[in-house]
């Protein structure tokens, strides 16, 4: 049974760091591409930063490039967000993404709420 666990949300005041981590089990970790999602309330889910399984490839959102940095550990099956310089539009529920094209698989995680306010 494949599993993605979040941890690390919580309430910051902004201009603060926050670092998310995604343990994943069940599945052969360095076959699959590894991301993080966001939703706000009344919004739509939308990718903040991906990472590549062997080349590392980064992407980011356009909102929190040079803020967040996303990190995989291949042997710890780990994938984290670090964040900074976090705003209040930052604000939301984050969420661990995992796919892979070769086994045509994709999962997600049950999500960790960030709050930044004053």
């Amino acid at each position: 049974q494949v599993q993605l666990v979040e941890s690390g949300g919580g309430l910051v005041q902004p201009g603060g760091s926050l670092r998310l981590s995604c343990v994943a089990s069940g599945l052969i970790f360095s076959r699959y591409t590894m991301s993080w999602y966001r939703q706000a309330p009344g919004k739509e889910r939308e990718l903040v930063a991906r990472i590549t399984t062997t080349e590392g490839t980064t992407n980011y959102a356009d909102s929190v490039k040079g803020r967040f940095f996303i990190s995989k550990d291949n042997a710890k099956n780990t994938v984290d967000l670090q964040m900074n310089s976090l705003k209040s539009e930052d604000t939301a529920v984050y969420y661990c993404y995992a796919a892979s094209s070769i086994f045509r698989r994709n999962y997600w995680g049950q999500g960790t709420q960030v709050t930044v306010s004053s």
